[in-house]
């Protein structure tokens, strides 16, 4: 599994979050709301450091990452990071 982040989504976290190098980002299953994959649960973002990297990408001395005990949420997909323009906030999406 990859997880990919667009320079859109990279500007966000930098202005949104101040994140510099050497932060971790967890994206995360969480419950509530919805998703593709799954009724009940949708993606949730937090600044916390790993405890078991399951899938990660290291930009500018960032790290974006998903918790092994997560994986099961993306169903063998690809996440892919972008903002939605109109709404000023990121926007998930799962590609194979």
């Amino acid at each position: 599994m990859k997880i990919a982040l667009t320079n859109e989504a990279l500007q966000w976290f930098k202005h949104e979050m101040e994140v510099e190098p050497g932060d971790t980002i967890r994206f995360y299953a969480r419950y509530g709301g919805s998703s593709p994959f799954h009724e009940g649960f949708s993606l949730g973002m937090t600044r916390e450091e790993p405890i078991a990297i399951g899938a990660e990408a290291v930009i500018d001395g960032v790290t974006y990452y998903i918790d092994e005990k997560d994986l099961w949420f993306f169903n063998d997909h690809n996440l892919h990071v972008d903002v939605d323009a109109s709404l000023d906030e990121l926007q998930y999406k799962y590609r194979t």
